[in-house]
């Protein structure tokens, strides 16, 4: 048995359909769609997808969002994790502690199996999927980033039957090309070649064609289109060559999106307040507010008053969404209006002393999409990282031999962290126990267990006129964020 992920960034659910993504409907008709699925907090690629690959939540794994301040060093430093090089040097200097629990390819690879991964992500995103491929020689082809590459034998073979690595286009442009190239890198060198036990194909895109022109722009529904043909190839290989070989195809997306409605700066907010803020840890700044749709700031001094006090000032704004701090008690925060890091599971050493959402809405935008926010980032249309339940919905198909319940749609909750654990349990292979996620058990073996058991769940605190709600649900041991909202 063999496995086949294949990853749309940033797609809603909600816009597979026949006329969008006949392909993906296709898949469907195979398969089982996991209708109430979601990924974790913060909802940001380079947080969801280490969950996909360690099988835990945020709290376990310590990628606490796309960018973070490490105070594991003097002086603390600001961490981007789009850069594959930075991550490479993190992870040697660490002594291979870069993520703080075991990925896939690690535990794969200690079984004598294999993981390889072809890519159009950001270069930190494609090694994050196989992070140390170079180390058991394994495969990781990003469609652009030449650094991310490894073999370099294999990379020399891939350009020489396909063409040389593409620059990767500008922000404003939809990348075509790099999907297309990746898509041949597996059909016509990778899967002839290695035949690898497990494969991740991901497409960097709508991700970011969805942040400049719109969740529902018709460039972006042109990139979903597109893609979906991709995909198309390689199910067609499925039908005529895959499938009786054995492979398991499982799609998904690592986020959704909703759409920016009115930018802020939290940096200003702050400094009205009395604060030195800034971008990155300085000797003139007293709270670091990292840069990014996901409020994250790290205080020179994150004693519990100066956390109070912070909380405070941004509770009274209205951008703030739903807020996190250090755990007082089961259920609160150390900061009063604010509720426990643990609760959202990011509570990890490199969290900020304070994480918040930007307040979001219901709103229909210009596109028919439900979902509105505040936001900080100069991407002023499509955006994600908070706790929307568009921002916290992802895509999760499977089919395959088995998965036996074809064309049928599960409606018990699940997420992201669920893939490792069920494609280890299919592969015979021992689940490590930092793995939060569960065997998706209702869909491999639906015949012969019970229903999981579901119970739902909501927290409630304010300060002053501040109040947020946070929902939860557990599918036996295991726990899914359904939404935050704030008001007031």
């Amino acid at each position: 048995m063999r496995f086949l992920i294949v990853s749309f960034d940033g797609l809603r659910p909600d816009l597979v359909a026949p006329d969008l993504t006949p392909n993906l409907c296709r898949l469907q008709a195979y398969g089982i769609t996991l209708s109430n699925h979601r990924t974790v907090y913060p909802s940001e690629t380079r947080s969801a997808f280490p969950s996909f690959v360690t099988g835990s939540t945020t709290s376990r794994h310590g990628m606490v969002g796309n960018k973070y301040v490490d105070r594991s060093v003097t002086p603390s430093r600001y961490i981007d994790t789009a850069d594959e090089v930075l991550l490479r040097k993190l992870d040697l200097e660490s002594g291979g502690r870069l993520m703080s629990t075991q990925t896939l390819g690690e535990i794969l690879a200690s079984d004598g199996r294999s993981l390889a991964v072809l890519a159009t992500n950001s270069p930190g995103t494609t090694r994050f999927f196989h992070h140390k491929a170079e180390d058991f020689r394994q495969v990781r082809l990003s469609g652009h980033f030449r650094g991310a590459c490894t073999p370099d034998d294999l990379l020399a073979e891939a350009e020489e039957l396909l063409g040389p690595l593409l620059p990767d286009p500008p922000s404003t442009e939809p990348d075509k090309a790099g999907q297309d190239w990746i898509t041949s890198a597996f059909l016509e060198v990778v899967w002839p070649k290695y035949r690898p036990d497990v494969t991740v194909l991901s497409y960097g895109e709508p991700d970011i064609t969805s942040h400049f022109h719109g969740t529902g722009a018709e460039a972006t529904r042109s990139i979903i289109a597109h893609c979906d043909r991709q995909f198309g190839r390689v199910l067609d290989w499925w039908e005529a060559e895959g499938r009786a070989e054995g492979v398991q195809v499982i799609a998904i997306s690592d986020h959704g999106h909703i759409t920016g409605q009115t930018q802020v700066s939290v940096v200003d907010s702050l400094r009205r307040a009395g604060y030195r803020p800034g971008t990155a840890p300085a000797l003139d700044v007293d709270v670091v507010v990292v840069p990014g749709q996901v409020g994250a700031l790290y205080l020179a001094d994150p004693s519990d008053e100066r956390v109070a006090r912070i909380v405070a000032t941004i509770t009274g704004e209205p951008w703030c969404g739903p807020v996190f701090t250090q755990a007082k008690n089961e259920t609160e925060g150390i900061a009063p209006g604010s509720l426990g890091k643990h609760l959202v599971f990011i509570d990890h050493s490199r969290a900020p002393d304070v994480s918040f959402s930007f307040r979001a809405n219901d709103s229909i935008d210009p596109f028919g999409l439900v979902g509105g926010t505040f936001y900080e980032d100069n991407l002023c249309l499509g955006v994600h990282g908070g706790l929307h339940p568009k921002e916290l919905a992802a895509l999760g198909i499977i089919a395959g031999s088995a998965f036996p319940a074809a064309g049928s749609v599960s409606t018990t909750p699940s997420g992201i962290c669920d893939f490792a654990p069920t494609i280890l349990h299919l592969l015979r292979i021992a689940q490590p126990g930092s793995m939060t996620g569960r065997v998706l058990t209702e869909i491999v073996e639906p015949r012969h267990k019970a229903a999981p058991e579901i119970r739902s769940e909501a927290f409630d605190v304010g300060l002053g006129r501040f109040r947020q709600v946070l929902r939860r649900v557990h599918v036996g041991p295991s726990t899914y964020i359904e939404s935050g909202t704030a008001e007031g």
